[in-house]
């Protein structure tokens, strides 16, 4: 890229996402200075030491300052007290925006606080691994992934465009949509599957000592692959949950009816209706494999973990 897009980021927590963009805004060139601040002193002292950006700063206020592009990287819950902290120190045609998996609370919860001359455009990397913490993110992470924006009330086309061009250099696709939509869909793609996971990770949690050490000891790959998703951020997830409740306990009473159906099909040993469900959902990992999302190349003992919806 001959010329950066933005003259300074500000990224607002620095864990597996934020670290991730800094590593792959300054590889790519797409920023003059990247600045930084996490909540903890601890966090910010591991940043300076990794040296993947140029300042750190004790407050986001601090942060924010002079910046023209800033990326809130919390907990989704933690997103409206960010902007009402930042608001008042945002320059004049800051483009705001977050990176987390719940929409619609994150604009109602920001936009009261952006000042007239800021445009805030929320989006979601959907892109992510189990892993959390600085030490975490890596520059590729985004490539070949989506980042979905939804623009509302306090955007501008030019900044959603300018959002656009950011996520791409990093090497994503970016989808436009409506919050609300995005919050339906992710809530089936993304957070049913991780509360699934969280739930039959605790039921061998609960089993008794003997039997569960026998379940570890002869984990296959689908219970591998729920321990994965089950070590997810528990403060993250805690907040998408709460963000997102109507989207999720809607797909989660239509997953509870279908999952009705499936029993009552195995009590009566009807065969027909299993292979027509197990015929469908091979199409379904098909076209995700087709559509980029995945590699058919077996999981189980990958040199490194792979980006995911885990975000």
């Amino acid at each position: 890229m001959s010329k950066p897009l933005f003259d300074r980021i500000a990224l607002i927590g620095l864990g597996l996402i934020g670290t991730s963009i800094a590593r792959a805004a300054r590889a790519n060139g797409v920023s003059r200075e990247i600045a930084g601040t996490a909540r903890s002193q601890k966090t910010r002292a591991r940043v300076r030491e990794l040296g993947i950006v140029d300042d750190i700063l004790d407050t986001p206020a601090q942060a924010v300052k002079g910046a023209d592009l800033v990326i809130v990287c919390v907990p989704v819950c933690a997103s409206g007290a960010i902007a009402k902290e930042i608001g008042p120190h945002l320059d004049p045609g800051a483009i705001v925006t977050d990176a987390g998996s719940v929409k619609l609370s994150v604009m109602r919860d920001m936009e009261p606080h952006i000042p007239d001359g800021c445009f805030l455009v929320p989006g979601h990397p959907i892109a992510g691994t189990e892993q959390s913490g600085p030490d975490a993110g890596f520059a590729e992470l985004f490539v070949n992934r989506w980042c979905i924006l939804t623009p509302g009330a306090k955007a501008s086309p030019e900044a959603t465009a300018k959002l656009t061009s950011f996520w791409q250099a990093l090497g994503s696709h970016v989808d436009v949509m409506d919050a609300e939509h995005h919050d339906l869909v992710l809530a089936i793609t993304s957070h049913i599957p991780h509360l699934i996971a969280y739930n039959i990770v605790g039921t061998v949690a609960d089993l008794e000592s003997d039997t569960r050490s026998e379940v570890i000891k002869y984990s296959a790959s689908g219970f591998r692959d729920f321990t994965r998703i089950a070590a997810s951020d528990p403060a993250m997830w805690r907040d998408v949950f709460l963000a997102n409740k109507d989207a999720v306990l809607e797909m989660l009473g239509r997953f509870s009816e279908d999952l009705s159906g499936l029993q009552r099909a195995i009590r009566r040993g009807d065969s027909e209706t299993l292979v027509e469900l197990f015929t469908r959902t091979r199409k379904i990992r098909r076209n995700v494999i087709e559509a980029g999302q995945e590699t058919a190349e077996p999981d189980f003992g990958r040199m490194r973990a792979t980006p995911s919806d885990q975000d």
